[in-house]
């Protein structure tokens, strides 16, 4: 028994070590394999890293000039401009740009030394597109086109497609590379996709980043915020606030800071006042994730003449028309782009593309579309051209921008495309199937100016203008509107807001609150230019920082509490912005009692579950026995008040819910009484 205990041992002792070699031979094998695969997945990451560079082809191709010269090459931008790209398996920058009336194209910049004479580029026809590879460029390099003209002049231009410039008074292009943008933003666009601005809250705060707050420290004299910066303390801001939406004024780069953004000569390149294009990238994942949408003001109706811009960029007139009587505004002395050119439009539309696609931008507000839409804009007798059928439209931006919006909203169904637009031009935000012109909103100017000049005036003659404050109900429904108090409204003698209102100190605050109280129950998406929500007294400029110091004084303290509640209850309710577009979502109850200027009317949700009633008085006459008729016998609960010491009220005692009565007042069948005082705000739900 020993003994054949002993042969088993043994046996097994013996076989261990063979099956530890084979286990081993096993490991070392699958190792192998592993190595092998994982080189192989290596070498195909690598030649995948490689072949983007020279396959995905940042080249022009006759293909690229075709749908370029044909106006739908929609990511040209990927191909004209500097690109880093792999050539002959040699890392350099790809330069190409159009420039079809040049005689010849030189690449010049820190690169070569500013050499003029190096770098010649080769032109493709037959749009005229010039293209080079040079490998001693590099990501950071500065650099311009030396363009020959037919004139025999030389012109130093900067690239029309650059995605970063140098920082002003220079003049530049900076080669960057967008292909290191970090987002984590994803949710925040998977949800963008089904985004319907009509029936959603949108309470847009308008900021000019260069002026909203100066940083003590700043890298500059200017006192600039970087992008990040910026980012952080004003998406906290706007999450306080209850504002939805940041609509940031001046971002493409432009050389004056005065022009506030509205003369662009970088379409495509984050003005380097606040940082780089990763900068800017990281602005908008920011705001995206603190649940903040991004708007761009965007102009595609002019630019300036600037020496290093588009203006005759080839020695001819290559971006705006020919004739002067198209091509310029005289008022504002700024060339008008050739909206008869397939390329000029491609270049616009792709601009469009391209702040919406490569920087998740959720929006962009299109600049003085009217300038654009009337040939005989800003323009006197004899100084524009009429159309081919002797009219005053122009034919061809009206082509421009249903094809614009078609393309933008076709691609990117949640992207707001909102018009500035200052007539009554029909069909504004119609489908361009219906011969409207495609926009997502206008804005309501109308309603702007009627509202203000209603506001300035005396409480005493407020009853004799009752109807500025009424009229816009006329035409609410005629197009899908936002109402504005914008950067326009606050500058240039103009008064802020506070100053535009009439009376004594306080007065003016308990007039704004008013305001903006009919503001926000007004049908129409919202806007407010920063620092009118605090009350600042100073019109806005462009070179200071807005008087923060202000909200030290609690009357502005009190004004900014009001704003911030007033923001929240409009997010928190439906019936404030679901059915804007529908006019089930608005009705009377007294929009005739001009005597004692009081506005009553309701706000309808879908479901009239939460349906709100608005009374709002704008004389110092206290109403202690107000009385206002409703359409239902409910308990009506009072969810703001600004009798409240929250906003500087006298925090008089007041029920929280008032039971409405039979009895006909304001043509209702039932009623309740209300006690409301000098300039009194009461909106109540039911």
């Amino acid at each position: 028994m020993k003994e054949k205990v002993e042969k088993t041992v043994s046996a097994k002792t013996a076989v261990a070590p063979v099956k530890a070699a084979a286990k081993k031979a096993a490991v070392v094998k699958s190792a192998a394999k592993k190595a092998t695969a994982a080189k192989k997945s290596t070498a195909k990451k690598e030649a995948a890293a490689q072949k983007p560079a020279e396959e995905f082809s940042v080249f022009v191709t006759e293909m690229d000039q075709y749908l370029f010269g044909q106006g739908v090459h929609y990511d040209i931008y990927k191909k004209l401009g500097a690109h880093k790209t792999v050539k002959d398996g040699k890392e350099g920058i790809y330069f190409a740009v159009w420039a079809p009336k040049a005689v010849q194209v030189f690449v010049i910049g820190s690169f070569n030394e500013w050499n003029e004479t190096s770098h010649p580029m080769t032109r493709l026809d037959p749009v005229g597109i010039h293209e080079l590879f040079v490998p001693e460029a590099k990501i950071g390099d500065m650099y311009k086109f030396l363009i020959h003209t037919e004139k025999g002049t030389k012109l130093y231009k900067a690239d029309p497609f650059a995605n970063q410039a140098e920082f002003r008074p220079g003049t530049a292009s900076i080669v960057a590379d967008l292909t290191d943008l970090k987002w984590t933003d994803g949710a925040w666009m998977k949800k963008q996709e089904t985004f319907v601005p009509d029936e959603s809250p949108i309470a847009i705060y308008e900021v000019h980043p260069g002026s909203w707050m100066k940083h003590p420290h700043g890298p500059n004299e200017d006192g600039f915020y970087n992008y990040r910066l910026f980012a952080e303390r004003c998406a906290e801001y706007c999450k306080k606030m209850g504002y939805t939406h940041v609509e940031l004024m001046g971002i493409a780069e432009h050389p004056f800071d005065g022009s506030w953004g509205y003369q662009v000569t970088g379409y495509y390149a984050p003005t380097s006042r606040y940082g780089t294009p990763q900068d800017f990238a990281y602005m908008v994942n920011h705001f995206h994730k603190n649940g903040i949408g991004v708007i761009l003001d965007w102009v595609p109706a002019h630019f300036p003449k600037d020496a290093h811009g588009l203006a005759e960029f080839d020695g001819a007139c290559e971006y705006e028309y020919a004739d002067t009587r198209k091509g310029e505004h005289p008022e504002w002395g700024t060339k008008v782009f050739d909206f008869s050119k397939s390329e000029v439009k491609n270049f616009l539309i792709g601009n469009a593309l391209y702040w919406i696609e490569d920087f998740h931008i959720d929006g962009l507000r299109v600049d003085a579309v009217a300038s654009i839409l009337y040939l005989d804009y800003g323009r006197r007798d004899g100084q524009w051209v009429p159309n081919k059928y002797g009219g005053n439209k122009n034919l061809e931006a009206i082509e421009f921008f249903k094809h614009l919006n078609s393309v933008v909203r076709g691609k990117h169904h949640g992207v707001m495309m909102i018009a500035e637009e200052s007539t009554a031009w029909p069909g504004v935000t119609a489908r361009p199937e219906d011969d409207g012109l495609g926009f997502s909103e206008k804005w309501n100017m109308g309603w702007m100016h009627d509202f203000l000049d209603y506001m300035k005036l005396d409480p005493y003659f407020r009853k004799f203008n009752h109807n500025k404050m009424t009229f816009a109900m006329t035409y609410a429904y005629s197009e899908k509107y936002i109402l504005v108090l914008s950067h326009d409204e606050v500058v240039h003698l103009k008064c802020s807001m506070i100053n535009k209102m009439p009376g004594i100190y306080e007065d003016k605050f308990a007039n704004l609150k008013a305001g903006y109280t009919f503001m926000i129950g007004h049908p129409g998406k919202k806007l407010l230019f920063m620092g009118q929500d605090f009350a600042q007294f100073r019109e806005w400029s462009e070179e200071r920082e807005l008087d923060w110091y202000l909200l030290a004084e609690p009357i502005h303290q009190q004004l900014q509490n009001f704003v911030e509640d007033l923001l929240h209850l409009y997010r928190s309710n439906k019936a404030l912005y679901e059915l804007d577009t529908d006019p089930a979502g608005f009705e009377w109850i007294n929009p005739d009692d001009a005597d004692r200027s009081i506005f009553s009317f309701l706000r309808h949700s879908k479901d009239e579950k939460n349906n709100m009633l608005f009374v709002i008085n704008f004389t110092p006459m206290a109403r202690p026995d107000y009385r206002v008729g409703v359409v239902k016998k409910k308990q009506y609960r009072l969810v703001l008040n600004s009798d409240d010491v929250r906003y500087g009220g006298n925090g008089s005692e007041r029920p929280v819910t008032y039971k409405a009565e039979d009895g006909e007042c304001d043509g209702k069948p039932y009623s309740f009484a209300y006690d409301l005082p000098a300039y009194g705000v009461a909106v109540f739900k039911f």
